[in-house]
């Protein structure tokens, strides 16, 4: 299931990307698997087919997907080799955001205990959710679309005009 939340800071590309690379990385989409169509995608979320388009071209470039003309965008390599480059991308970032932290004047203690909450007091399927306590949290408009292209049914994914 694909999901962007409107409200968020993160572009909607890049929420879609790191979706569908999550959803690579974990084994939810095999190899070889098809992606939903730009055209399909974008009515189904109600978002311009440019975005889907550029967060499609970005999972190229990141190696998660291959794209066949004509045919469409399918997922590429093993979940393990993806997830291993997700969490190689993952540890870069997070030292560059403790360099900034530390940069700013936060003590090392201070990032390690922002660490240590995040991780006692979150599940897997916790992570995207995850505000530190520091961040207030907002109201977040989310609408979700099934990778397979069928409607999501589910509590929550009323329609946002």
């Amino acid at each position: 299931m694909i999901s962007v939340d409107y409200r968020s800071r993160t572009p909607l590309y890049q929420q879609l990307v790191d979706n569908i690379e999550d959803a690579a990385a974990r084994g939810f989409l095999p190899p070889d698997s098809q992606l939903p169509s730009v055209r399909a995608l974008a009515m189904e979320l109600s978002i311009n087919p440019n975005t889907i388009q550029r967060a499609y071209t970005e999972l190229e470039r990141r190696g998660v997907v291959y794209s066949l003309a004509g045919r469409g965008s399918f997922v590429c390599g093993s979940p393990a080799a993806l997830l291993k480059a997700k969490r190689e991308r993952l540890l870069t970032q997070l030292a560059s955001r403790m360099r900034e932290g530390l940069e700013l004047g936060l003590t090392l203690e201070e990032l390690l205990q922002s660490c240590r909450w995040a991780a006692h007091t979150t599940t897997p399927s916790d992570v995207s959710r995850l505000t530190p306590p520091f961040e207030e949290r907002s109201n977040s408009a989310t609408v979700e679309a099934n990778l397979d292209g069928r409607p999501d049914n589910s509590e929550g994914s009323d329609d946002h005009d």
